[in-house]
């Protein structure tokens, strides 16, 4: 007699902007057996660096406006605590274990020396703000982006068009910009700028491997090369060398391994020295697999905090505004697109924390349920349109198509009588005009959406996902799972360690996706018509040059606080000569 195969397993670790997700997947079915979660302890600096020897002392450090940093050492402690409780949840034996794979925020960059030691944990820069991790949200390049943008355009750079024709703020090459200008001495300390989506992959297998995705879509690598050194010099002469010095490396293909999982890694996570590391990728490209979105115009909305939109194709297009198209960046044999909105989610957040009266909080409280639950159903009363309401979707600035982090969030239309569930109704609907945007955009350009599939936690708002298919006038498709980049991760780690020949493959087996879960109501589908016709005039005048404000409020706001920000530095400088006497 002969006995079953022995099952195998792999770990997805999935990196957010305020936590990491581990789960545990059976290689044969992709079965989520188990999973952990690890907050990071310093979350999210954008207002004051709560990391450091000032911060220690009582007196952190102000950062400007638009600045997101968070701590390197927060992700090690992700494969300490999220993994090992994943596993027993689990109750796998660790042996059974064949690989593991991570995905990122991006772009999320780590400021290291040569052996991969992040800038902030030497001791002389353990209060620069630049030596920390520049999260994905951090903003505050946009005039060296925009610098970039204009410089590329004007020489023709070929590569421009790749990217919608504008480079955003957020990427590797801005945010490496503004490091050189704002802090020389620690730029020229840094060895490596690496995606924190390499970082932690280094910090499991011991080797620095560049993933092709974020080299591609964040390092603007186009055809093998990244923007010449002349190009660079154009932008700063210190900057000539800033691809061949501070970014060249090995690059790796996604679903590749990038190495063996070392001893202290091992340690680290409960796992077995050797097993399979692959090589890092991106939330939303992992997740593409592991809703079973690997064929041409199937179009993934990833949605959470920001929404970041993913697709195939099979021929290569110049879409206005996209984020990006790179040859094999989502599976290989295709062309991946990416879009995405900068804030979805968090705007949802910012109002109910900000906006909202304490009598809907407390009414939330005697109704058992969460204050995002209670405004959508008294929301959803109504019928579209009832609120008299329109609203522009920038609260984080605008991704795509217009890429530009100066723009800021518009609610037109308020009265006396507008209610808090209203506003919060319009800001829902103001997220699915703009996912219109980008996809009539690509479909304007020759890559139409043939398949709206969503992921992420914001699926769970029943309400929100029939908005979409209404404005989208599309069926809307959901993952049939609650941690898609982290089953995308353990899929990708399944072709690293050998148990599947390619992505398609193991997509097949291991994704879970619901087919149609939403479609769309004519009745409300027309009505969302007219109001996006509002939003698209809006979207236009503001966005599109017709009336500067936003980025004329953004200047000022930035004198106000920088003037600000200067006396508070000189303060708190005075403060810690004092505790140092």
């Amino acid at each position: 007699m002969s006995s079953a195969p022995r099952e195998t397993y792999t770990i997805g670790v999935d990196y957010g902007t305020l936590s990491g997700r581990a789960v545990v997947v059976r290689v044969s079915d992709g079965a989520e057996l188990g999973a952990g979660v690890f907050e990071y302890p310093h979350a999210v600096m954008d207002t004051t660096l709560t990391a450091g020897p000032a911060a220690d002392a009582g007196h952190p450090i102000r950062l400007a406006p638009d600045w997101a940093l968070q701590v390197p050492q927060d992700y090690v402690d992700v494969l300490k605590n999220a993994v090992p409780e994943a596993l027993a949840q689990a109750g796998i034996d660790p042996a059974d274990v064949i690989g593991i794979a991570t995905d990122f925020t991006a772009c999320t960059m780590v400021p290291t020396l040569a052996d991969g030691t992040p800038l902030n944990e030497l001791p002389e820069y353990a209060d620069s703000p630049h030596a920390y991790v520049k999260l994905w949200k951090h903003h505050s390049a946009q005039p060296h982006a925009d610098r970039i943008n204009e410089l590329a355009h004007e020489r023709r750079e070929s590569w421009i068009t790749r990217y919608g024709g504008l480079i955003s703020s957020e990427w590797e090459f801005a945010k490496g910009l503004q490091l050189l200008e704002e802090d020389a001495e620690l730029y020229q300390r840094m060895d490596h700028w690496v995606e924190a989506a390499d970082w932690i992959v280094w910090q499991l297998a011991g080797r620095y491997v560049r993933n092709a995705c974020t080299a591609g879509y964040k390092g603007i690598r186009q055809d093998g090369a990244y923007p010449s050194g002349e190009f660079l010099a154009g932008l700063n002469p210190d900057f000539a060398a800033f691809a061949d010095t501070k970014l060249a490396a090995e690059i790796g293909e996604l679903g590749d391994a990038a190495g063996t999982l070392t001893p202290e890694a091992a340690t680290w996570t409960g796992l077995p020295v050797g097993i399979a590391v692959a090589v890092g990728n991106v939330d939303a490209h992992v997740t593409a697999p592991a809703s079973q979105a690997v064929e041409p115009g199937q179009m993934v909305a990833i949605m959470g905090t920001s929404t970041c939109h993913v697709m195939n194709h099979d021929h290569l297009a110049e879409v206005p505004g996209m984020c990006g198209v790179v040859d094999g960046g989502i599976v290989s044999g295709l062309f991946g697109y990416e879009a995405g909105q900068s804030g979805v989610g968090d705007i949802f957040a910012w109002y109910v924390a900000n906006q909202v009266p304490a009598s809907v909080t407390d009414a939330a409280r005697e109704a058992g349920a969460s204050v995002h639950q209670y405004l959508t159903d008294l929301a959803y009363q109504q019928p579209v349109g009832a609120h008299g309401l329109v609203a522009l979707d920038w609260h984080s600035g605008n991704r795509s198509v217009l890429v530009d982090h100066e723009l800021s969030g518009v609610v037109l239309g308020t009265t006396l009588t507008t209610r808090p569930e209203e506003v919060y109704r319009a800001l829902l609907e103001s997220t699915a005009f703009g996912t219109r945007v980008i996809v009539e955009t690509f479909a304007a350009a020759g890559v139409p959406v043939t398949e709206f599939i969503v992921a992420g936690g914001l699926l769970k708002n029943a309400h929100l996902m029939q908005t979409y298919s209404d404005v989208l006038r599309l069926p809307i498709s959901t993952i049939a799972s609650e941690q898609g980049p982290a089953l995308g991760s353990a899929i990708h780690a399944a072709v690293a360690a050998g148990a599947y020949p390619d992505i398609h493959a193991a997509a097949t087996a291991m994704g879970k996706l619901d087919r149609s879960v939403y479609t769309p109501n004519e009745t409300d589908a027309a009505a969302y018509d007219r109001l996006y016709a509002e939003y698209v005039l809006l979207h236009d005048h503001f966005g599109r040059g017709g009336n500067d404000v936003m980025r004329r409020l953004r200047a000022l706001k930035r004198e106000a606080l920088g003037e600000a920000t200067d006396a508070a530095s000189d303060t708190e400088h005075d403060a810690l000569e004092a505790v140092s006497a």
